[in-house]
This record gives C-alpha cells, structure tokens and sequence, in this order.
C-alpha cells in the first residue's frame, strides 16, 4: 500500500498514474472534492494520519512549511511504523529536508527527497524529471515508483536535501530565462519583428530555452497563461536558490537581480497568477512606459 498526499495540479496526475498502473493507493487531501476524485480507485483517507499503515507514503505539497504541519503538526510522522519509506516530493527547502530526515531517522523512518520538473502535462503523461536525495538502497527500492511517473530518474545525490537543492537552482534559473527572453521578444516586437519568427530563429540557435521552446509558444502566445505552476510558488522556489547561493558565498548578483524581478510582478499580478504571467506583466508595464513617454 502507498500513502499519497497531497492531491493537486500535480500530486492528481501522479496518483493517478501509480493507480493505473496496478499500485494500491491511501490518498489524503485537505479539500474534500480532490479526494472523492479517486473514489472507487483507492482508499480515501478521512484524516491525513489515516496514511500511515502504508509502507511507503508519498507527498506533494506546497512548501516546507505544509510538509512540517503535515508530519509534525498533524502527527503523521509520529504514526509512521518503522521501516517506512517517506518521500516528500514536494518543493522544499533542503535544510528543512535535513532535519526533517533526522528526526525520521530517530523513529525509524527514512526521508527521502524527490522534487520533480516538467510540470502538469509531465505529471499526466508520467515525462517527470526526478531528482531524488537520499540513501542508495532507499533509491533503488523507490525506483519502480519513480519510472511509473517519471522517464528521467537522476539520483541527485546520497545526502538528503541533493534534490531539493537541485529543483530550486533549476527553477531559479528557468524563472530568469523566462524573464530576460520575455524582456527580449518584447522589445524585439517593439522593433516590428514578428514573435513567431523571432522563436523560430532563437530556437535553432544559442538563446533558446524552456521558455522560448515551451512556455512562450504553449502559454504566452496563445494567452491561455494556463502552465499549471503558480507564479509564488516559483518565487518561493528562487528564494530557496538565493538562500543557497548566499549560505554557500556563491556570486549571486543576476540571482538576486531576477528574484526582486519576479517579486514585483507578485506583488502586480492576483494570488493564483500562474508564473507564465509574468510575460503579460511585463507587456503590461511596456505599455504603460509607451503611453507614458510622450513629450511637448
């Protein structure tokens, strides 16, 4: 039997694919209607500790700050019978990871860290990368669950934290890419250049990212800003970055630079802006500069 917890945009999609893939499933999710989702496919959890008879238990949850409440605050790591396998494969801080996997350790209960990329579309269709911190023998044993939703599993490393600390870096740098190529299209389509063109061009050459090959075509052009990832919920991930650079004396200048760029655009944008929004805030603010730039 497998715990999962934690059963939104992305933790649905994964559910439901270790579901379908024959694994017994326990869910739990504070909001009663993602539950009754997977009723008649797996064991609904009236409380989130009811998880805990599970040999392995799963979480996707927001941040470091849920996953502490869930397993120390509601009591579910204390629940957890010894020999468990913990996966928090959530966004997490890794120092709050390390010491969260200590005080497992102390009940028996292994922690490992697991964060994914690839968002919505890779959760549904199993595409996830994976990034997984923690013992050997405790990768191996999840690896079977891991190739079910994901089809790159990188062992980041054997320390607890390896992978939280990698899916932040990345995502700090997949939020500046997106900032300084939306900031170059736009101003490449004030000169009169066609944005289309402009990916085609940029994606057979040496500017090219996520951002322009994905995020720009799929969720900027057509309007839809529908990636599925929350736009505080990067700026939470980048924060976590910076405060890595700045705790390991790592030149963070450009880090820094996106990250007061980013929380200026969630300071404009409403709570639930999905983080490809950022593209329209800044259309938004080079309209306004045009409109404002007049002169007698």
């Amino acid at each position: 039997m497998i715990g999962f917890v934690g059963l939104g945009n992305m933790g649905g999609p994964m559910a439901a694919r270790l579901i379908e893939a024959g694994h017994d499933l326990c869910v739990f999710d504070v909001a009663p209607a993602a539950r009754e989702r997977f009723a008649g496919s797996a064991a609904l959890a009236a409380t989130v500790t009811a998880v805990s008879t599970a040999d392995t238990v799963l979480l996707m949850l927001p941040d470091s700050a849920v996953v502490e409440g869930v397993l120390l605050g509601d009591g579910l790591l204390d629940r957890l019978g010894p020999g468990t396998l913990l996966v928090d494969m959530s966004s997490s801080d890794p120092g709050r990871t390390r010491a969260l996997a200590g005080t497992a350790a102390e009940r028996g209960v292994t922690l490992v860290d697991a964060p994914v990329s690839g968002g919505v579309a890779g959760a549904r269709a199993g595409t996830l990368t994976i990034m997984v911190g923690g013992p050997p023998d405790a990768y191996a044993a999840l690896r079977p669950l891991f190739d079910v939703l994901g089809s790159r599993v990188v062992h980041a490393g054997a320390v607890v934290g390896a992978g939280h600390a990698i899916k932040a870096l990345n995502n700090l740098m997949s939020a500046a890419h997106l900032m300084v190529a939306s900031e170059a299209l736009l101003a490449g389509r004030a000169f009169g250049l066609d944005p289309r063109v402009m990916l085609d061009i940029v994606n057979a050459s040496s500017g090219r990212s996520g951002s322009t090959e994905t995020k720009w075509p799929r969720f900027v052009l057509p309007g839809t800003y529908d990636s599925g990832f929350g736009l505080r919920l990067m700026l939470k991930d980048m924060g976590i970055a910076l405060g890595l650079q700045e705790a390991t004396g790592t030149p963070a200048a450009v880090s820094a630079a996106a990250l007061a760029a980013w929380a200026a655009a969630a300071e404009a944008l409403p709570p639930d802006a999905d983080h490809t929004e950022v593209a329209a805030w800044l259309m938004a603010r080079t309209k306004t500069d045009e409109q404002g730039s007049g002169t007698c």
